[in-house]
């Protein structure tokens, strides 16, 4: 092994665990990769999904085996995993499947942004988030992929620009001053050789609004990217399935309807605005403080004397 010292030139050698939802195959991961193995500061594991699973949100493999097969990527250990992001993080830390425990994750960096309600669908931070219910520090990245403008060499100049996040958490980690008790997801603008600097801002409630269209096959009917947005062409009609059409199923399909944009100082508003934006998260999801007042009120009215509160 070559002489590797770590970000603070001690002989502590740190593990990332890095996983996504596009797959191991996809970019943003290979990108990321290299980026970190020629640091020369870390020592690599990748636990990815065999194939894309955007939006997979955090669903997990229960009744059955997954399937791993180890990938040959160079200066790490890599293994394709037929499950899902959250499968591939839990595998990771687990023990089971890599020599030791990370000392950090990373999930991505995903083609696309993750912001606002869209975190909630994400299987990119639901990598981080498995992590995190593991008490294992955790960021996810995410680059806000747009076609025509965008490049794969954005994807290693993002991978850079969070260099100087992910060795503030290890040194952070190495004096156990870490906290525990969230994980970061971080989101990289478009233009990103030209970024305004790291903007710290909260979740906003930025949603793609969704809507859904009868199909006659499931080949009709266009391609989701993992941005959440249509493929090019998406509206033309492909062929016809006469097996699935005569079948007397009823087929429909995802199309996004219109955008929900949360102009709040939130962490989309600061995306568009051209910064990297770091979002801490949790995972517990608490009522806005008018709701629970509501509901304090319509309870006992409703209920009687036997409804109590302890909110």
């Amino acid at each position: 092994m070559a002489n590797n010292v770590d970000v603070d030139g001690s002989d502590w050698f740190p593990t990332i665990l890095v996983t996504n939802d596009d797959g191991i195959d996809a970019p943003g991961l290979r990108y990321l990769v290299r980026v970190l193995v020629s640091t020369n500061r870390y020592r690599v594991f990748v636990c990815a999904p065999d194939s894309e699973k955007s939006a997979f949100s955090h669903s997990i493999t229960w009744r059955h085996p997954v399937s791993v097969k180890q990938v040959d990527i160079d200066g790490t250990t890599a293994y394709a995993v037929s499950g899902t992001p959250a499968d591939c993080a839990s595998l990771g830390i687990s023990g089971s499947l890599f020599p030791s425990v990370p000392d950090l994750v990373v999930s991505g960096i995903n083609m696309g942004s993750n912001s606002g309600y869209h975190i909630v669908y994400s299987g990119t931070v639901a990598g981080a988030r498995e992590a995190f219910f593991n008490d294992i520090p955790a960021v996810s990245m995410s680059y806000d992929w747009v076609g025509g403008k965008s490049n794969y060499d954005d994807f290693t100049l993002g991978a850079e620009a969070c260099l100087p996040i992910i060795n503030g958490i290890l040194s952070e980690i190495k004096n156990k001053t870490y906290p525990l008790s969230c994980f970061l997801n971080v989101d990289l603008p478009t233009d990103i050789i030209n970024h305004k600097g790291y903007k710290l801002a909260k979740q906003g409630k930025t949603l793609f609004r969704m809507a859904w269209t009868p199909v006659t096959s499931e080949k009709q009917g266009g391609q989701m990217l993992s941005t959440m947005e249509m493929a090019a062409n998406s509206t033309e009609k492909m062929e016809i399935d006469a097996s699935n059409s005569s079948s007397g199923h009823l087929l429909f399909k995802r199309v996004v309807n219109w955008s929900q944009v949360d102009n709040d100082d939130t962490d989309k508003k600061f995306l568009e605005e051209g910064y990297i934006v770091v979002t801490p998260l949790g995972a517990l999801s608490p009522a806005d403080p008018d709701s629970v007042s509501y509901f304090k009120q319509l309870f006992p009215s409703v209920i009687g004397p036997s409804f109590s509160s302890a909110l």
